[in-house]
């Protein structure tokens, strides 16, 4: 009896001990993990051929020329890793700009798509013409997507494996729940399809606008921060074109102050992008 208490004792608290990680799954694998996140950003900056593996070596390439150049520039190797370290950021920096670029105007276009879909539905269209159509009259931007959508089904005729590659295509949670109300429309039937695209039209149209004003007011408060955390290494960088300078970076103070610096720096722009970072909506529905 003793040894089936116990059992039940740890059962119950392996499953709270779960029900604090929702982003994994019973074998304890990420659902959504670094490469998935990385692939979805990737999709949204429009490179979805490159792999998140390939960004992490475009990083390492880039660092090593960068710390190759500011080594051979100043002579001080320290001075050379430190802005080999902040240029390996880079490809990633640059590659969630244009995510977020790609993002804030498919907040916009995404209502219009709906519109499309629910018009083309209402005119008597089945689920995949309503969609296929997209590829022809839709927004420019999403033409491409859906026109692969077009000819998938038209290759396979399986609807539900289009609109998992179609979800693949778009890396998108506003695509993700489009999809996912036209798949249960589709496998259990239901005329209320076109009033859910008609209300999650206005939804978007609410949730951009809101957004838009929001990220207006922040933008200037974001960028001086930006520019605040910059500054000392651009001081940094004009001081190291002195060989005199550079060479104190190399004793043991020097690489104190660099990495006191670099470890100050790192964490202001984490609480900073915390502070002024607006809710996004995640991919649940994957």
């Amino acid at each position: 009896m003793s040894a089936v208490l116990g059992l039940t004792l740890g059962v119950g608290l392996l499953l709270v001990w779960m029900s604090f990680w929702p982003g994994q799954d019973g074998g304890g694998r990420s659902k959504s993990g670094w490469y998935e996140r990385t692939q979805d950003q990737l999709i949204r900056a429009g490179a979805p051929g490159v792999t998140p593996w390939a960004l992490v070596g475009t990083s390492i390439a880039v660092g090593l020329l960068v710390a190759l150049f500011a080594t051979g520039t100043s002579g001080s190797p320290v001075i050379g890793l430190a802005f080999a370290a902040i240029s390996a950021r880079g490809p990633f920096a640059l590659v969630a700009a244009r995510a977020t670029k790609r993002q804030a105007s498919m907040r916009d276009i995404w209502p219009e798509a709906v519109d499309h879909l629910a018009s083309g539905i209402r005119a008597g269209l089945s689920l995949p013409e309503a969609l296929s159509q997209l590829g022809e009259r839709g927004p420019e931007q999403l033409r491409e997507p859906f026109t692969a959508f077009a000819e998938d089904f038209r290759a396979s005729g399986r609807f539900g494996d289009c609109l998992d590659a179609l979800k693949v295509r778009l890396a998108d949670p506003v695509a993700d729940r489009i999809v996912e109300a036209l798949r249960i429309t589709r496998d259990v039937g239901g005329t209320d399809v076109g009033r859910l695209l008609r209300t999650l039209s206005q939804f978007l149209r609410d949730d951009a606008r809101t957004r838009g004003e929001l990220e207006a007011r922040q933008s200037w408060t974001v960028n001086a921060a930006r520019l605040a955390i910059t500054a000392p290494w651009l001081v940094l960088a004009l001081l190291a074109t002195r060989p005199a300078n550079a060479q104190a970076y190399d004793s043991p103070s020097g690489v104190s102050v660099l990495l006191i610096g670099g470890a100050s720096t790192v964490l202001a722009y984490r609480i900073m992008v915390r502070i002024g970072r607006l809710p996004q909506e995640s991919r649940v529905l994957r």
